[in-house]
């Protein structure tokens, strides 16, 4: 899971995804990267914690507009 948040926050720092913009489902991301969905489910639980990103109910995951980098 590691390289996994790692690329996860690379994506963030260089812009691929901004502050403010939705994440792509976790069944997209689990598609991406090759994992179930419960590692995306964990990964963005952990970077939520970190302040990194923030659920907005119904709508979604998004990068935080100041996030904990």
């Amino acid at each position: 899971m590691d390289e996994l948040l790692d690329d996860l926050m690379s994506k963030i720092e260089n812009g691929t995804y901004p502050p403010g913009s939705q994440l792509p489902a976790g069944r997209a991301l689990a598609d991406v990267y090759d994992v179930s969905q419960s590692t995306i489910s964990r990964a963005v639980a952990t970077l939520r914690k970190r302040g990194v990103l923030v659920g907005r109910p119904g709508r979604g995951v998004f990068v935080a507009e100041s996030s904990g980098r």
